[in-house]
C-alpha cells in the first residue's frame, strides 16, 4: 500500500507527463530506474533528450522543491543518463538537456506546473 507522500508524487508524475506532452514533447520513458539512479520523465523536444526531475513540495520551506534538486540529486540523475544513453544508442545521438518540473498541489482542483528548462548541466 502507498503512503500518501507516494501518491501525490505519482500523482505530480503524471501531471508532469502530461503537461509536456501538451507542451509539445513526446515521452518516450517513465521512472527509468537503475541502481545508480533514477530518471522520472525521458522525453524528446524538437530533436532533444530531455531528462526531466519532476518535485513536488507541500510547503515552500528550506528553498521548496527546486533547492532539492542538488549537487548529489543531479549527480545521479547524471549517472542514471549515462548509463540510458550506454544503453540507448539511438537517444545517444541527440543533444541532451535536464529539466526540472515543479508541481504545486498535485492532489488539488488546480496544480501548478513550473517547467525549468536547462536546470543543471550534464556532469
Amino acid at each position: 500500500m502507498l503512503t500518501h507522500r507516494q501518491l501525490a508524487g505519482q500523482r505530480a508524475e503524471e501531471l508532469a507527463a502530461e503537461f509536456l506532452r501538451a507542451q509539445g514533447c513526446e515521452i518516450l520513458e517513465r521512472n527509468y530506474r537503475r541502481r545508480l539512479g533514477e530518471l522520472d520523465l525521458i522525453a524528446r523536444e524538437r530533436g532533444v533528450l530531455v531528462i526531466a526531475e519532476v518535485r513536488t513540495r507541500a510547503s515552500a520551506e528550506f528553498g521548496g522543491a527546486a533547492a532539492s534538486v542538488d549537487r548529489r540529486k543531479q549527480r545521479r540523475i547524471a549517472r542514471a543518463a549515462q548509463q540510458l544513453l550506454q544503453q540507448r544508442r539511438d537517444l545517444a545521438r541527440l543533444p541532451v538537456r535536464f529539466d526540472v518540473l515543479i508541481v504545486s498541489g498535485p492532489e488539488g482542483p488546480a496544480p501548478r506546473i513550473e517547467w525549468i528548462r536547462h536546470a543543471f548541466e550534464f556532469a
